[in-house]
């Protein structure tokens, strides 16, 4: 995979990730759509999410750092 690509694609699931976590937005449209009973799971599967994509994100940069020096 492009390593530019990569930088992007984790940056923006760092972001995602973390709006769902400190937000209550996912909370509003599970709520929305009925499934509100599942906002009690979330903070089992949202905060390792958050961790994977910030590691993902570290790996993308130092990849596209050593891509630039090349």
């Amino acid at each position: 995979m492009n390593p530019s690509t990569l930088l992007k694609t984790s940056i923006l699931a760092t972001i995602v990730a973390a709006i769902c976590c400190f937000t209550p937005a996912l909370v509003i449209l599970l709520g929305a759509v009925g499934l509100a009973t599942w906002t009690g799971y979330l903070d089992m599967i949202l905060i390792p999410a958050l961790v994977l994509f910030i590691g993902l994100t570290i790996y993308a940069f130092m990849q596209h750092d050593k891509a630039l020096k090349s």
